[in-house]
């Protein structure tokens, strides 16, 4: 599968128009846009619908920004429940998965690169995953 997952952190850039990150976040969706698709989950999609009045308004925005909607394999579930066991392991003091760990997973397992501007967790749990950020 050729493209790119995209975190809710650089979609929101665009949609709140991020005075220190819109650029940025524009910029590398341009590149990455010209070298496949550009990848959101149903997590992301839950992320970004806080945002929105109506399913309507999301769906337009989503379909307008070229973003396509990507299911959510049971590896990734699986893989998302054994990180978040290490991460309470390690001491980790939430209760239910993060909303992180499935997306990294679901880049982990689609060997897809993920953009983000949250680099730090996804690094610790998913240390090979390709990140692309701003560092």
């Amino acid at each position: 599968m050729n493209g790119i997952l995209v975190d809710t952190n650089v979609i929101l850039d665009l949609f709140l128009d991020d005075p220190v990150w819109a650029n940025w976040s524009e910029r590398m969706l341009t590149q990455y846009d010209g070298a496949g698709a550009l990848y959101i989950n149903p997590i992301i999609y839950a992320e970004l619908s806080i945002g929105f009045a109506r399913i309507e308004e999301l769906e337009e925005a989503i379909s307008r920004a070229g973003f396509e909607m990507l299911t959510l394999p049971k590896e990734v579930l699986f893989l998302a429940g054994k990180v978040f066991l290490r991460y309470r392991q390690s001491g980790g003091t939430k209760s239910l998965p993060l909303p992180d760990f499935f997306i990294g997973a679901h880049a982990a397992v689609l060997n897809m690169p993920l953009m983000t501007r949250d680099a730090r967790r996804y690094q610790t749990y998913f240390p090979t995953l390709h990140l692309v950020t701003p560092e």
